[in-house]
């Protein structure tokens, strides 16, 4: 491993958001949407709004403006926000923001006139502002920062930042960083600062527990697979509060294994532990907010290798919950490791458990890499969390739990097949296999996840990142705390 446990010009939220009571000169921005063009904005001189229309300012989303002051100097910064709902990949059009703190020189902002919701328009900026630089030798420019204004909650914002730049940071890190003893430690980290409790079971211990498929994917590669279990609950807590119970497929490299990928399609497999970064990035966010809660952390951690001892196609493995699964291809290993854990996950009848996965292509297809596909056996859930997502545009969309399916799950020689020899209803199928291990959740919601964000944009630059983790919290905080 190497010894760069960060870049040189390493930053945190805190070099890019700023208390309200930061000393100095700051510059205002302001938001101009279609319904309040130039010449109504309140807070700019009849120089500046001249200034604007002559340039041909406009208000539609993403257009950007400078505006000069007196010696060169910078007097505001304006923003187009179309119509009010042009977010990034979706949502209300503040989340825009974030293309600010990647475009604007170094310098102090603060937020001119009025702003629907000046939070997330905060979070945006320090979602924008992030940047994986643990490789570069190279220093980076100095960022923008922004102002907070003084009714917000600084903390509050900073740690909702810090937990996505963590995610993030984890699925960017290359497979020579990060091996499933390094998820190990992020979760020490977690356990640590949270005051949490931590077990993990490595290696040849977990076929004495049961949990022979996580054995099968990582006993391949030299860096032993693991399953790392995390609790937690708020100090002072209610010792009746609700059971949540989140589950992350952590396979830090997969190759395919003996049904090998082509190169192509190992190029990003370093992010193949997506699930496991969301589920700790959500993990974080419940913690920090102090949310009531009887909180569960599941990750499968394994590296699916190629050895003489990789488990093999035509296998019989016997999983935790007793049932028996062919394998019908080695490149679907996910969904076995998950299956363990969801099993143990499901043994203890929480009320909520939530599995986070990259797991398949089919919901790429279906739905692309912005829009991480979602299937939940609660109705009510399912609607209130697609509202969330949209409103904190951090986007899902609902797929269904086809019982129809259920059949090209069938063996011959076993309990279950893990896939289907047709290329139809992947996503589906693999969510109705992860199904079959929870009986006694009250609610259970499978997220299929791309992780990845292939071109930069104004809530982050290209890399890794932590879908549904925003959305979910939200949801959550609203549902503990109402």
């Amino acid at each position: 491993m190497t010894d760069k446990s960060s870049g040189p010009s390493a930053l945190s939220p805190t070099d890019v958001l700023a208390p309200h009571d930061t000393a100095g000169p700051s510059t205002p921005i302001w938001l101009v949407s279609e319904s309040q063009p130039v010449a109504r904005l309140t807070g700019l001189d009849d120089t500046a709004k001249a200034w604007l229309e002559r340039t041909r300012f406009t208000s539609a989303a993403k257009k950007q403006a400078l505006i000069p002051g007196p010696q060169g100097a910078l007097a505001g910064v304006a923003l187009g926000i179309g119509n009010g709902s042009a977010g990034d990949p979706s949502g209300p059009s503040g989340l825009l923001m974030g293309q600010l703190a990647a475009s604007l020189p170094e310098g102090l902002y603060h937020l001119g006139g009025d702003v629907p919701d000046a939070e997330l328009a905060a979070i945006a900026w320090g979602l924008g502002a992030y940047r994986f630089r643990r490789y570069k030798s190279a220093p980076g420019e100095a960022p923008p920062r922004l102002k907070l204004h003084q009714k917000l909650d600084y903390q509050a914002v900073v740690n909702q930042v810090g937990a996505i730049w963590k995610g993030r940071d984890l699925i960017n890190t290359p497979a020579s960083d990060l091996a499933p003893e390094d998820l190990e430690a992020a979760a020490q980290r977690l356990a640590r600062d949270h005051g949490a409790s931590i077990e993990t079971i490595v290696g040849d211990d977990l076929l004495e527990k049961g949990f022979r498929m996580i054995h099968a994917v990582g006993r391949a590669s030299s860096r032993a697979p693991r399953l790392i279990d995390v609790r937690w609950q708020k100090p002072g807590g209610n010792p009746k509060a609700p059971m949540l119970t989140l589950v992350g497929k952590g396979i830090t490299f997969d190759t395919g294994g003996l049904d090998i990928k082509p190169a192509s399609g190992m190029l990003l497999m370093k992010k193949d532990m997506g699930g496991a970064a969301a589920a700790l990035t959500l993990a974080e966010l419940i913690m920090s907010r102090g949310l009531d809660v009887r909180l569960r952390l599941l990750i499968a951690a394994a590296e699916n290798s190629i050895s003489g001892d990789a488990f093999r196609p035509g296998d019989i493995l016997l999983s935790r919950a007793g049932k028996t699964v062919e394998i019908g291809n080695t490149d679907a290993e996910g969904r076995l490791v998950l299956a363990d854990a969801l099993s143990l996950a499901d043994e203890e009848q929480p009320d909520t458990i939530l599995v986070f996965a990259t797991l398949t292509g089919a919901a790429r297809v279906a739905l692309g890499p912005d829009l991480p596909a979602f299937f939940t056996n609660d109705n009510a859930f399912a609607e209130a969390l697609s509202a969330e997502a949209e409103a904190v545009g951090d986007p899902v969309w609902r797929l269904p739990f086809w019982p129809g399916y259920e059949r090209h799950l069938d063996s011959d020689i076993a309990d279950m097949n893990n896939v289907y020899d047709a290329p139809f209803a992947g996503a589906i199928t693999a969510a109705l296999f992860l199904k079959r291990f929870v009986k006694n959740a009250r609610r259970f919601a499978h997220f299929d996840l791309y992780g990845w964000r292939p071109a930069p944009r104004p809530l982050g630059p290209k890399g890794g990142e932590p879908q549904t983790a925003r959305a979910l919290f939200s949801l959550l905080t609203k549902e503990l705390c109402s």
